[in-house]
């Protein structure tokens, strides 16, 4: 994944953990896109104070994720989701007295589902 899409996404599940200044300097940062020169700016601090932050900050989104892992979790619970509706939308086209193929999908189903509870 992209250094800059992984840092967003942590942001997303654990900017409640940082300081409100290390969540404005990295919303800044990663989601508007200013330079280290504006977010100082904007601060009245140097580019080196908000390096700095943005680097204290990455480092503990990355140390958040490394124990509690809610950024993987709710990845894997998306894509076993994602298989959920596939396959259901498999069975709601299907015609006939196809009942392997039935089955078969049915098992695709509880098993992306087993996996989803499995992983709570």
């Amino acid at each position: 994944m992209d250094k800059n899409l992984e840092v967003s996404t942590l942001l997303d599940f654990y900017a409640d953990l940082l300081t409100e200044n290390q969540k404005k300097v990295l919303g800044w940062y990663y989601d508007e896109d200013l330079s280290l020169s504006e977010i100082g700016e904007n601060l009245g601090i140097t580019r080196q104070g908000v390096r700095d932050t943005i680097k204290k900050a990455e480092a503990q989104l990355f140390e958040l994720e490394e124990k509690l892992h809610l950024a993987l979790k709710f990845s894997k619970i998306e894509k076993n989701l994602q298989l959920i509706i596939e396959n259901a939308r498999k069975l709601q086209n299907l015609s006939g007295a196809r009942i392997n193929e039935v089955y078969e999908i049915a098992e695709a189903i509880k098993n992306a589902a087993d996996s989803i509870y499995k992983e709570q």
